[in-house]
């Protein structure tokens, strides 16, 4: 019975801490990300996770014509600069951060609606395995007020 106790208590302890890694990702991005998007309105969703270096996320959104927005992208201090692409339906880069210093946002206006995938890449440092770095990244999308 004891066994059984310890094995629920560790399985518990798992699932809760990815859960409280996320948590504080989503106070990540609304006390630090969310001041990027200025002067723009955020769109009230807050797309964080916890992602090591080498890791890459995808994010799908839709944009409407004739609305201007940015997206802004944050990683925790720990982390290296944060890549990040612009991706149409056809597979055209849009924009790439990569080629603009590293700049943490992006504004633009699209000529007609259409989804757009964010990819979001956290570049390795080339440390040794042991010296491999983990934070919050953050993706936050506003649209000025027509």
């Amino acid at each position: 019975m004891k066994k059984v106790l310890q094995a629920a208590l560790a399985i518990a302890i798992l699932v809760m801490v990815p859960l409280y890694g996320n948590a504080q990702c989503k106070g990540f991005a609304k006390k630090i990300c969310k001041l990027e998007l200025t002067p723009y309105i955020h769109d009230g969703n807050y797309h964080a996770a916890v992602l090591v270096e080498g890791e890459e996320a995808e994010l799908y959104k839709t944009f409407y014509s004739d609305q201007e927005y940015r997206i802004a992208i944050c990683g925790s201090d720990a982390l290296p600069p944060i890549e990040f692409k612009v991706i149409d339906a056809n597979k055209n880069v849009l924009y790439d951060n990569k080629k603009n210093n590293y700049a943490k946002t992006w504004d633009f206006k699209l000529e007609s609606s259409q989804q757009l995938k964010i990819y979001v890449k956290v570049p390795s440092s080339g440390a040794s395995p042991d010296a491999i770095q983990q934070g919050c990244v953050a993706i936050m999308f506003g649209f000025k007020e027509k």
